[in-house]
């Protein structure tokens, strides 16, 4: 779960769970690239067979296993990541209204153009990135299982519908590169490489969360073991001794002076009754 490591100047931002979600995802989804290009007679072409340890590449077959298994490999990621993370309630990647403009401004400000909006724990192009790659990931195995189907014996689709769903699987793995290749030029940028180290250790620098994702921080802050037990410890000193005055004040109003002694303050010095 995440939460503040104060002893390690960090917070636990990435799960054991989500980076291993992560680079599985990651590598059979490159796995899925390098073979399913590989079924186009291209690697011979281009000379790539002639790498030392790619001789292989120029098989179709090969190829058409590789992808096969590493297609299982990747669905099985994207299926466990929706159970998994749906389960659990997890919502932050999930687009909300104002992105788009949010994300302008926050580009804008990498160049130099006002101010960065106050972030969550990801920011506004982290989860429009995020429904873009998954849109793209679902319409490729959509068109990836018709591909597998249509090798079964006594199962027959159109010529045109084969056609329509091959260009279409063509297509969205072309806009999945780009969108991987905008994913690892963003981490380049100066003000985000920051974001590299917790994909490999789960751990973000805590001044960073605090500065880059306000937001988030302050959430956590909120979840501290002081929060979580009840206890709201003062904010500041000066807040601490009003708060002692206060309840010195309310113990002396509500405690009953001792039997036999005399009540001090005004009550004391207000004149007593004469008996009849």
């Amino acid at each position: 779960m995440e939460r503040i490591l104060h002893e390690e100047g960090a917070i636990l931002r990435h799960t054991l769970v989500e980076r291993l979600e992560h680079w599985v995802l990651a590598l059979s989804g490159f796995i899925l690239v390098f073979s399913g290009f590989g079924e186009l007679p291209m690697y011979k072409r281009y000379m790539v067979t002639e790498i030392p340890g790619l001789s292989w590449a120029g098989d179709y077959y090969v190829n058409l296993k590789i992808h096969y298994l590493a297609a299982i490999v990747f669905v099985s990621v994207m299926v466990f990541h929706a159970l998994y993370h749906g389960w659990l309630g997890h919502r932050g990647l999930l687009p909300r209204k104002g992105d788009f403009r949010e994300s302008a401004k926050t580009i804008l400000s990498m160049l130099g153009f006002g101010e960065e909006p106050r972030a969550d724990k990801y920011l506004p192009e982290q989860r429009l990135a995020y429904v873009y790659l998954a849109g793209i990931g679902v319409i490729l195995v959509s068109t990836g299982i018709f591909k597998v189907l249509k090798n079964l014996p006594g199962v027959y689709f159109s010529p045109w519908f084969i056609t329509a769903v091959t260009l279409i699987h063509t297509f969205a793995t072309l806009f999945f590169l780009m969108g991987i290749l905008a994913h690892v030029a963003a981490l380049v940028i100066k003000v985000n490489r920051p974001m590299v180290k917790p994909i490999f250790t789960g751990k973000m620098d805590l001044e960073y969360a605090r500065n880059r994702h306000p937001i988030w921080y302050e959430r956590l802050e909120g979840r501290s073991p002081a929060a979580e037990e009840g206890i709201a410890a003062p904010a500041t000193l000066a807040e601490e001794m009003e708060e002692k005055k206060v309840t010195m004040q309310v113990a002396e109003v509500s405690t009953p002076p001792a039997s036999g002694v005399e009540p001090s303050g005004p009550a004391a010095t207000e004149e007593k009754p004469k008996k009849a």
